[in-house]
């Protein structure tokens, strides 16, 4: 008789979501079904600041304003509690041996220096390791490495280097001229590190690539990148630490095109390698992310309505999105599932795109969303709307990335939602799933999107409404007609869009001062044409109708209320002369 053998299939586990708000802070077990922890016990403390979750989700900590708690996530057993009533930052490090906690430093009433406000404590004893005085917030943590042989701070404009969590003795310093900024890469030995110098007196900002601890000598970097234009920049390595996308940006806009001011996205290799990414339409640079497997990036581009594009590690197009109402972009962990979605000021669509098929899956709409995030599952999504970005309709809602809303959750009267967080999860533990586009069933209804109509000034309220479209949106490039035309080269892109600048200049131009019309002399009812029998005098006529007809147009544009310039308005007061002058011909004075 052959042997039967049993194979004991685990269930994959069950995220958990911590909500932090104005009345406290507790655990929801994840999708599909949502319900309370039964182990973790709400904290009812209205004064939670911060909470946190370890890099591999088994720990989670927080601060209630008298205590800050570590505590475990399968059975939310306390571990440690720490007496640090007036934490704000709190970080775990990678492999869960190392707390860091930060709160505002304060000077002495005499001006003498405050105390330490940056504390590191040992997780498995609780005693306290080392103290710093971190002035600032930001960027107040320790970075570390994912096998935690490096730990790195920036200390007054260099970044100082600890082993083996030693922080007694730094054991190296990378010391440029002002080192504003800094990102280890992620994977275990060995560790790079990119590093952002900002431009003075005339000089431009650089960014460099080293391998630790090869710091020393003019050929140690691995790569270098120069460039102007930079007032603070944001560098984010891929995941397997090949590459780095920088996007520099400037405060001011100095061509006057944009508010958001002016940003340039750049590449840079571990090999050397770099380049400018060229972007096809003008505008700001909302938001850029790798995809997991390292090989692929997303930008999303220009001026509303924004393009959204995936390049490959070429910095050549790969896939063009279209444009739409979108500011963000977020792939999952799994990397096989994209959602462009538009927060903030815009009303919160999101297109959820299959990355294998470059195939749209579903448009669902997250209304006042100010926060989203993937569950580690790849299957599911939250989003929320947190105070203080808004403080009206406070809640979180999950939904399938099918377009299915799962489970809602409205704060109580009187009470703010300040964060929610997934519990994260190491890579592999949730493998992809294959794409489906059937949306799944829910027991929560379908959400209804009321329209919106677009503002129409007073003086065009009672006034019949036109199909004018200000802007023409760009289907994405699966809908395109198709065509047998090569893509266009860096240099012929970046002539392109000089030509599109230029052109829409001439454009806003023409409109200052609206045209002439042009009769249609097959029209028998056109009121410019006239008869007097002398050919003559029927042309000058005609030609004054003419001015008149362009008057008309200008006072229906001063009646809307636009701004007409000089020369416009001596135009519209010389219309009773040309009145009286019509009249003097018609009756033949």
């Amino acid at each position: 008789m052959p042997a039967i053998s049993f194979r004991l299939i685990m269930a994959p586990p069950v995220p958990l979501l911590s909500v932090r708000g104005s009345d406290g802070i507790n655990m929801v077990h994840g999708p599909p079904k949502l319900t309370d922890s039964e182990t973790f016990q709400r904290d009812l403390s209205k004064n939670c600041k911060v909470s946190t979750f370890s890099k591999d989700g088994k720990l989670f900590g927080w601060c209630n304003g008298e205590v800050t708690n570590i505590v475990n996530c399968s059975d939310s057993k306390l571990l440690h509690t720490f007496d640090l009533p007036k934490v704000v930052g709190l970080e775990i490090s990678p492999k869960n041996t190392i707390l860091s906690t930060w709160q505002t430093y304060s000077t002495g009433k005499d001006g003498t220096a405050g105390v330490p406000n940056l504390q590191l404590y040992d997780l498995k004893t609780g005693n306290s390791l080392k103290s710093f005085i971190q002035k600032k917030m930001q960027n107040w943590s320790p970075v570390w490495s994912e096998d935690e042989c490096i730990c790195a701070r920036n200390v007054n404009n260099e970044v100082h280097f600890f082993e083996n969590n030693i922080f007694d003795t730094i054991a190296n310093k990378l010391h440029l001229q002002k080192v504003s900024n800094f990102e280890l890469s992620p994977g275990e030995h060995p560790c790079k590190v990119a590093v952002y110098v900002p431009g003075s007196k005339g000089a431009p900002s650089f960014v460099r690539l080293y391998q630790y601890p090869n710091f020393a000598g003019p050929h140690s970097a691995l790569a270098n990148k120069s460039f102007f234009k930079a007032d603070r920049v944001t560098m984010l390595w891929n995941s397997k630490s090949t590459a780095v996308l920088v996007t520099a940006s400037t405060d001011v806009d100095k061509t006057g095109a944009s508010y958001y001011g002016e940003q340039t996205l750049h590449y840079i290799a571990v090999n050397g390698e770099s380049a400018v990414v060229q972007l096809p339409k003008n505008g700001p640079i909302y938001d850029v992310a790798w995809n997991r497997n390292a090989t692929e990036f997303c930008v999303v581009y220009g001026f509303m309505p924004a393009k959204a594009t995936v390049f490959n590690l070429k910095c050549d197009p790969i896939f063009d999105f279209g444009t739409g109402p979108r500011n963000a972009v977020f792939y999952s962990p799994q990397g096989h599932i994209l959602v462009l979605a538009g927060f903030g000021n815009l009303r919160g669509q999101m297109e959820v795109w299959d990355m294998k098929n470059y195939k749209l899956i579903s448009k669902p709409t997250a209304s006042d969303a100010t926060f989203f995030s993937w569950c580690p599952d790849g299957q599911h999504i939250v989003t929320a709307t947190c105070s203080p970005r808004l403080r009206v309709g406070n809640g979180y809602k999950i939904w399938h990335y099918t377009g299915t809303l799962l489970h809602r959750y409205d704060m109580p009267d009187n009470t703010e939602l300040w964060q929610v967080a997934w519990q994260p999860f190491l890579c592999g533990v949730f493998p992809a799933k294959a794409v489906v586009y059937q949306a799944v069933p829910s027991d929560i209804p379908a959400e209804e999107t009321r329209p919106v109509e677009a503002y129409r000034p007073p003086a065009l309220r009672n006034k019949p409404v036109s199909s004018y479209k200000l802007h023409e949106d760009e289907p994405p490039q699966s809908m395109k007609p198709q065509t047998t035309e090569k893509p266009m080269s860096k240099s012929a892109l970046k002539n392109q869009k000089k030509r599109e600048s230029k052109k829409a200049a001439k454009q806003e131009a023409k409109v200052d001062e609206p045209a002439e019309p042009i009769p249609n002399s097959a029209q028998s009812n056109d009121p410019i044409s006239v008869a007097t029998g002398d050919p003559e005098i029927d042309k000058k006529i005609k030609n004054l109708k003419k001015k008149l007809k362009a008057i008309e147009q200008l006072k229906e544009l001063q009646s809307s209320g636009k701004t007409l310039e000089k020369n416009q308005i001596e135009k519209i007061q010389k219309e009773n002369m040309l009145l009286k002058e019509i009249e003097d011909l018609e009756i033949g004075v």
